[in-house]
């Protein structure tokens, strides 16, 4: 498939790491905590304010919104050593069952919201350098010799754990076993120069700091470095297959039990799913939920041939025992780069 083209401004920082942001009025009745991961910070810099709005409208009360990111898995941790979040918003169901098994969100949690308590999806590219010198078009061509490759870690990193899933997927779809897909995951890893720890690090690492011929990242953060990076630097490659990697949201059931927030972050959570949750979602380039609105934006979002975890590889659960714990698969691989 050929590449798709952004024609991208000049170069603005990009902030890594975990960061606090407050939306909403300096004086308020309640506030929440948004817990979520790296690079869903603008979108809910836009959906804060609008559900702030929402609340002073039909709640009548003030509501002041603190967002923080980070690597989705270290920001899990945080909720577990005691960030008093009332809900995450994550991208991949691993880290909510972290929550589960600490005692902090409810087994059924996929069943308290819509699409299994997932308001958008996103998918897996490659972002190269202007013109694709590397002629990068599929996964395979990321396990070239000399290649480098561009991945948040994916022990911390759920942008890098969905890239380390692609891959073995993509391997598995080609007709191969788990040991032609571990070797080829392997060969690709063994490419990565570098692991930041969340994916707006990586995307920090190849776009400013020039390292790598391919970032793997998500479709929407693609976008946002034609709207925020800029310059005519790069291309957007859609790969033959890819993952769908669901962004899923949660309620932090010991803390919203505690500040007494559980109506005002049930209803947050539930303004996800609302026409104009959905319409700002779409706006930043994840795939909204609603037919009606992912119909009107359809030119942001080509097709493209995904598969979930789930089909794959069974289950999170067992993604998570085989590949990413410790000693797991994943720490194999990277030992004998």
């Amino acid at each position: 498939m050929a590449p798709t083209r952004f024609f991208l401004r000049p170069v603005f920082a990009l902030v890594a790491g975990l960061a606090i942001v407050s939306a909403g009025p300096a004086q308020a009745d309640t506030t929440l905590l948004n817990v979520s991961y790296d690079v869903a910070r603008e979108l809910y810099k836009d959906i804060n304010p609008a559900f702030a709005a929402h609340w002073q409208r039909t709640a009548g009360e003030k509501l002041t919104i603190n967002q923080s990111h980070g690597g989705s898995s270290k920001q899990i941790q945080s909720v577990v050593a005691g960030l008093e979040a009332d809900v995450v918003t994550m991208n991949q169901a691993a880290d909510i069952e972290v929550l589960v098994k600490n005692g902090l969100a409810s087994a059924d949690w996929r069943k308290a919201f819509p699409h299994g308590a997932a308001p958008y999806s996103s998918a897996t590219i490659f972002l190269v350098r202007k013109g694709n010198p590397k002629g990068i078009k599929d996964w395979n061509d990321l396990a070239r010799a000399g290649l480098g490759v561009v991945v948040p870690n994916p022990k911390t990193s759920g942008n890098g754990r969905y890239t380390y899933l692609a891959a073995w997927g993509y391997a598995l779809s080609k007709g191969g076993n788990e040991a032609a897909a571990r070797d080829f995951v392997a060969k690709l890893f063994a490419n990565v120069p570098v692991f930041d720890g969340g994916g707006r690090g990586a995307t920090t690492t190849f776009t400013q700091r020039g390292i790598g011929d391919v970032l793997v990242t998500f479709e929407n953060e693609a976008v946002l470095i034609d709207q925020e990076v800029g310059g005519d630097k790069f291309d957007v490659v859609y790969p033959s297959i890819s993952i769908d990697a669901s962004a899923p949201v949660a309620i932090v059931n010991k803390v919203v039990d505690k500040r007494g927030s559980r109506k005002a972050a049930t209803a947050y959570l539930n303004f996800l799913y609302s026409p104009e949750g959905q319409e700002i979602i779409a706006r930043h380039n994840f795939r909204p939920r609603d037919p009606a609105v992912l119909k009107k934006h359809a030119s942001r979002f080509p097709a493209i041939k995904t598969f979930t975890v789930e089909e794959k590889f069974g289950s999170w659960d067992a993604v998570q025992k085989t590949h990413f714990s410790d000693g797991g698969i994943y720490d194999q691989i990277v030992v004998k780069r």
